[in-house]
């Protein structure tokens, strides 16, 4: 997929591998419509950076665990820049507690953010894209929801789920030439990492990833871009994790 005039709809664009894909496929030449709870402060720098590329950018705040919502985002974006062309669905969050610790509601809400939102963002945008006969969709899976990961049972179940929807919905949109994949972050230096204390990134770096590095979320971006614009890769969950989740020890 050529990306010139073509309009690209990110969920939790305001920060971390959102933002850096934001930036990255405004570079290729998507217009950006950044979808975000919060969409001041930093979501408007993110937009004069897109724009002073050349592009067009748009911000739309919206709570990506209310479907109502999900399907506004989608509407508006058409509204505003006149299509949709490419999903990245960015927006989540940690959920931590084992099966005895988590409580119903946030069991719930990590489905909600990170699986439902997707079905109700694909129901709303795949019209407009089998109009067009093309389309490019990426779901923003883990390294949690690849291995068993303790104490974040919600948040690896969600994940995991992921995987799955890509390589179903490829599969059924297909003839429409939409593509459907999703990547798999290990270890990214964002702020959702924040809560790590100095000894378990010592640990990450030393022993868990084979690389020894943290990613940043310009590694993943990256793979983004490549699998929105290569138009012969469908249903694939690619992994961007310095090796963590191919290692046996």
């Amino acid at each position: 997929m050529k990306l010139s005039g073509k309009v690209t709809l990110i969920t939790g664009g305001a920060g971390g591998i959102g933002t850096a894909t934001a930036l990255e496929l405004a570079r290729l030449g998507s217009d950006i419509m950044i979808i975000d709870q919060q969409i001041e402060g930093k979501a408007k720098a993110i937009k004069e950076q897109i724009e002073f590329l050349g592009r067009r950018c748009f911000l739309w705040g919206a709570d990506m665990s209310t479907p109502e919502e999900v399907a506004e985002s989608v509407h508006e974006t058409v509204t505003q820049m006149g299509s949709v062309d490419v999903i990245v669905h960015a927006a989540g969050g940690g959920v931590p507690g084992s099966l005895l610790q988590v409580t119903p509601e946030a069991w719930y809400g990590a489905f909600n953010i990170h699986v439902h939102a997707i079905f109700h963002l694909c129901r709303a945008a795949v019209p407009y894209m089998k109009k067009k006969r093309e389309g490019a969709i990426v779901l923003i899976s883990s390294a949690a929801g690849s291995r068993g990961c303790l104490g974040a049972i919600a948040y690896g179940v969600a994940k995991g789920a992921l995987p799955q929807f890509a390589r179903t919905l490829a599969r059924e949109l297909a003839d429409d030439n939409i593509r459907v994949n999703a990547v798999s972050p290990g270890i990214i230096r964002t702020p959702f990492q924040d809560y790590l204390t100095p000894e378990q990134v010592k640990n990450n770096i030393e022993n868990r990833i084979p690389l020894h590095r943290e990613g940043k979320p310009e590694d993943v971006a990256v793979v983004i871009a490549m699998l929105v614009t290569h138009d012969f890769i469908t249903g694939e969950t690619i992994a961007v994790d310095g090796g963590m989740t191919m290692r046996i020890v």
